[in-house]
């Protein structure tokens, strides 16, 4: 599901890439966030949301939009470069609690663990598709909570989606 050429970049020059890639595509760009960290492994990404003229709404706070927009493609796109080319990854669900409003600038960190990755693997030994849900929780610099998102990830084997999909995809 990543591109080839990515794979063939060192660590380093990968998580550059990765942040680069979501930086600088315009619907990511569009949201106000920004990356600022990509592990070399790429199981830890982090975006910082500054309250500026393009992310404040008419009380003065950050544009919902924005907090939930955020947080659209981490997930999927570190799960795909941890299971590899044998998997589709797909955003399928998401929600957003807000618990109060951003009058400065938030944080959202996205983890994958060994564990995880390797809970994946055996379920889907046990079955070709599976669901996962990740909580992200936007922050302040003080680590005060200010809206926590809830996002659904499907994951299947690619033989299986494709002959689910009655393709050749």
């Amino acid at each position: 599901m990543k591109p080839a050429w990515l794979a063939r970049l060192s660590p380093t020059w990968r998580a550059r890439m990765v942040r680069m890639g979501f930086n600088f595509h315009p619907a990511f760009r569009g949201t106000g966030g920004r990356v600022v960290h990509v592990a070399k492994d790429l199981r830890h990404i982090r975006i910082r949301l500054a309250l500026n003229w393009k992310t404040k709404n008419i009380v003065g706070s950050l544009y919902g939009g924005s907090l939930f927009a955020i947080t659209d493609g981490a997930h999927p796109m570190m799960l795909m470069a941890a299971l590899g080319d044998g998997y589709i990854v797909w955003d399928k669900a998401a929600s957003i609690r807000y618990r109060k409003p951003g009058y400065s600038t938030l944080y959202a960190d996205f983890i994958l663990s060994a564990d995880e990755i390797a809970s994946i693997h055996a379920a889907l030994r046990e079955r070709p598709e599976l669901e996962r849900t990740y909580l992200v929780e936007l922050k302040d610099s003080h680590g005060v909570v200010h809206a926590v998102v809830e996002r659904t990830v499907y994951i299947a084997e690619k033989k299986h989606y494709q002959q689910k999909a009655g393709g050749d995809k």
